[in-house]
Formats: C-alpha cells, structure tokens, sequence
C-alpha cells in the first residue's frame, strides 16, 4: 500500500493542477431570473453536448463505427442525414483506433457517396487519425495505481484547440488507456479525465465502447464492458441492438435477407428525457475501385399498410363477401388471410403477422365483421364478413 503522505502530494500536485475554484468554499447560491440562464449546448440531437461526455455502446460488429462516421459527416456538411438536428459550423476528430487510415478512407467516402456529400463540404472540417499511424494512451496502471499520462493530455488538448474541434470521436475508449478495465477505481479516474479535457476545450467528446456477451439478449448501456464508472460519469449514454430473427419476422423482412438493420436508443441521459429507440440499417455501398462498403442509413419500422390504400381494402372486402372465410390463423387454406394474400400480392406465410395485424386493424375499424358459422359437426366457428363498406 502506497504511503498515505506521498498520496497526500499527489492529491495537492492534482489540484494544483487542476483548480475547480479561487475563491472560498462553499459558494453562496444566487438566484437569476430564469429567462437569463444560458440554455445547454446541445451540438448534436439530444446525445452530444459541449463540455460533456457521451458513451455509445454496442455489440461487435453491429456497426458502430459507420454510426459515427456518418454523423460525423452529417455535423461538419450540416445535413440531417439520420434524422438528427445538429448545430452550424461544427469540426469533427474522428480518431479510430483500430482500423488503419486505408480502411477509414474507403468507409468515409462509401458513405459521402451514399449520402450525396461532396469533397468542399468537409474540407478543413472533417479531421481523421488512426491509432496504427499514432497511439493514443491516456492511462498506464502499474502496482501504484493508474496514472494519467499528463503530455498526451495536454497534447490532445492543444489540437482540439488549434483545429477548434467541436466533437471529438474516440473509437474505441479500451484502446485509449493501458488500465484494468475492470477496474472502476481506474475507469473513474480516465473517464473525469475525459470529462475536464471536455470541458477545458469546450467540446463534446464520444467514447465508443463494446458490450460484454449478453448471450443473445437485448444489451443496455448497462451492459458495457469492464466497470461502470465510465457510464457513470458520462452525461449520455446509447445503446446499439441487431434486430431479432422476431422482429425481421414481424417487419416483413425475408429470413435470408442478410442486411443489417439495429436500433440507437438513449437508455442514459442525465441532461434530457430518455429517448425512444430509432432503427438504422447497414447498406452495401459499390465504389468506382470495386469494393464494396457498408454504410449506415436510416431505417424506418414499416407501417401495416404501407403501399395499400382504401381501393385495396374494398378488393378485399369483395373477395370476402359472401365466403365467410375462418377467422383462425390455424385453418389453413380456409383462412381469410389468404384471400387477403391473394388480393394483395403478399406471401400468407412469410407475411402471416402482417396480414394478421391487417385483419385486426379492419375489425377494430367496422371494414370487417366476425360472424359464428356452424362446421360441418355443427360446431360454430368464428369467421368474418364484410362490415362497413369502404368508399374509394
């Protein structure tokens, strides 16, 4: 155990260095009208915020990266490519620490070429380094404890401030410090690092991190490797989630469709409400040297009746009408949703929810009607009719 003076002056060289107030503590509190107080910083949606942290968490693979890299692009070319607002004349350091610059190159333009950004939109504004071409260690841990690597610090510092970065992306936060994940005492330390550095330059920064093996169930930002503290200290937190093979299912998506589609859902957030989750998809992206490159885009959850209208209602209602078909999924070909399917051009098996959640929809509206019709036990089965009549 280190001895408790030499603590004692690391603890004053810390505050020394970092002063939190000149004047005596406490402060007295005064009240200011509340139309005077500023409004906070937001730089982009309701996630990144000047001189905060945020943390976006996910699974391998999900697409983080391309995440980030398209709202990169959306915040220096000041379009709302995924939806979000943002504000004017941001710099952006995306500072990706796994892949080399090659690799970063080809994502970075299959995604301007998708989403129709030009060169002029992001020069001088757009800033990108890798951790092959240059490490970044913000933290080495020995048998003393972790201490923070003072000169990287304040070299980070000194290029958010020339190049007045405004969003710093750091992808991903485990290969930014050479500390025990696991440990919290550790990540606590480097994540307030993170937050003073956010802070002293004005800026938001991003950590992107991984999830631990959730065994195939839904992650949170909760489920973030290693310790808590770093969530703890950041001011929002979002988690990324592939869709399920139920929810493929339930949206119409074929079983071999291999495209992946994910949700973004702030589950953390001190400074705002608590966001509903938004779906994003990966497409792949052909360049002119022939590789192909997955982009991030959004994805909108399909309506029931997305591409029908009352026409196609009243074709239904007119195949129906005096069959009494079976109201049972279960019947088999006697069931309504295959007259349904017929007239539609839909699949009664791979679109079997959607057609199911169609029928319930026109029942609750009156376009259908459910009757009671005897088998041919005489058992009454439940089938429907037509109701209400649609009007084109």
């Amino acid at each position: 155990m280190r001895d408790f003076s030499d603590m004692a002056a690391q603890l004053a060289e810390h505050r020394a260095e970092h002063p939190v107030h000149s004047a005596r503590l406490p402060t007295p509190f005064i009240w200011k009208d509340p139309s005077s107080l500023p409004r906070r910083p937001w730089i982009y949606g309701r996630h990144l915020l000047r001189n905060q942290v945020a943390v976006t968490v996910a699974p391998g693979g999900v697409g983080k990266s391309s995440l980030t890299i398209v709202e990169g692009l959306a915040m220096v070319s000041e379009r709302e490519l995924l939806g979000e607002w943002m504000a004017k004349g941001l710099n952006v350091w995306l500072y990706n620490l796994e892949d080399p610059r090659d690799e970063m190159n080809l994502r970075i333009t299959a995604a301007m070429q998708h989403h129709g950004v030009r060169p002029e939109e992001v020069e001088g504004r757009l800033f990108v380094d890798t951790g092959r071409e240059r490490e970044l260690c913000t933290a080495v841990q020995s048998r003393d404890g972790v201490m923070i690597v003072k000169p990287e610090i304040d070299e980070l510092a000194r290029e958010i401030n020339d190049r007045k970065i405004d969003v710093l992306i750091v992808d991903p936060f485990v290969s930014s410090h050479r500390a025990g994940e696991n440990d919290n005492v550790a990540i606590d330390l480097i994540a307030k690092e993170w937050a003073r550095l956010a802070d002293q330059c004005n800026c938001a920064i991003e950590l992107v991190h991984h999830t631990r093996k959730t065994n195939g169930t839904e992650a949170s930002t909760e489920d973030s490797r290693g310790g808590s503290a770093l969530l703890a200290a950041a001011r929002s937190g979002r988690v990324l989630n592939r869709m399920t093979a139920d929810e493929k299912e339930q949206a119409g998506i074929a079983p071999d469709d291999l495209t992946t589609y994910f949700t973004v859902t702030r589950d953390k957030s001190n400074l705002a409400p608590v966001g509903k989750r938004t779906w994003r998809r990966m497409v792949s992206v052909e360049l002119a040297n022939g590789e192909s490159v997955g982009v991030a885009e959004v994805w909108d959850w399909p309506d029931t009746f997305d591409g029908f209208d009352s026409k196609d209602l009243l074709a239904v209602q007119n195949a129906i009408d005096g069959k009494q078909p079976r109201y049972s999924d279960q019947a088999g070909i006697e069931w309504a949703g295959v007259i349904v399917a017929e007239v539609l051009g839909l699949d009664p098996t791979k679109d079997k929810r959607r057609i199911k959640k169609m029928i319930e929809a026109w029942l609750q509206s009156g376009a259908l009607a459910k009757c009671q019709v005897n088998d041919g036990n005489r058992r009454p089965r439940p089938c429907l009719e037509v109701g209400e009549w649609a009007t084109q």
